[in-house]
């Protein structure tokens, strides 16, 4: 038989003297230095590259949950959701990511349920999008009352608020939206597809939206802050090809 010692070091003053010190909350061992006080990973992982990177986060958008993620490449999904901090506040505003405006635009307007934490505690997803190019021009996530719908039209950028508007018959948007240039019609006639079908998409790619799924949002933060990624980069997506 064959047996092999390894010995471990305090990775900052490179001391032999450390004992184990627990798991942290990704379940990996830590240590305690007797020499300098340090705490640390016992096997810290290898440095991820930007290419991994680019894969995990990409795997994102393909329905994969955080938790499908550490199961899939072995990173915690603590560092995943750290990324995206990083990542989103440096995405470009999302009228920056839209192509100019045009005289004869019309915009779909619908919303979508969502949730948080539990299925009590209802998000509504609300959506602008353009006909003619399939971007979203503006979107809010709050509930389904006339404030959440006002924030929705401040959001629209003023170019794009002399366009032609369709909606269902919820009665926020015709409290909200000029009667000169929204229209209430039913799903029927076709005016809102191209939003309602965004929305199939959405759900498509990011989990957190499908309508029975365990891989739902628990907090609001992460809530907004992956939907805006997802759309932002949807959008510069298009503007690439236009």
């Amino acid at each position: 038989m064959i047996q092999e010692t390894i010995t471990y070091h305090c990775h900052k003053c490179g001391s032999a003297n450390i004992v184990k010190n627990g798991t942290n909350k990704c379940g990996n061992c830590q240590y305690h230095c007797k020499d300098c006080g340090a705490y640390g990973v016992l096997k810290p992982r290898g440095q991820i590259s930007d290419e991994q990177k680019a894969l995990i986060l990409r795997a994102y958008k393909e329905r994969a949950s955080l938790r499908g993620w550490e199961r899939i490449f072995g990173v915690a999904r603590q560092t995943v959701m750290r990324w995206l901090k990083e990542i989103v506040p440096a995405l470009p505003d999302l009228k920056d990511t839209l192509v100019p405006a045009q005289p004869d635009d019309v915009l779909e307007l619908d919303e979508l349920w969502s949730f948080v934490l539990k299925k009590s505690q209802k998000r509504w997803l609300w959506t602008a999008i353009c006909r003619r190019t399939h971007q979203i021009v503006a979107f809010v996530i709050g509930d389904r009352s006339e404030k959440t719908c006002r924030r929705l039209w401040n959001k629209i950028p003023d170019e794009y608020k002399r366009c032609l508007t369709f909606s269902d018959f919820w009665e926020a948007y015709q409290q909200v939206f000029p009667k000169e240039t929204h229209r209430c019609v039913g799903k029927e006639s076709g005016e809102t597809a191209h939003m309602e079908r965004w929305y199939n998409t959405l759900r498509q790619r990011l989990a957190r939206f499908v309508r029975k799924t365990l891989s739902f949002s628990k907090s609001d933060v992460f809530h907004h802050l992956t939907t805006k990624w997802y759309i932002a980069e949807y959008n510069l997506a298009i503007s690439l090809t236009m």
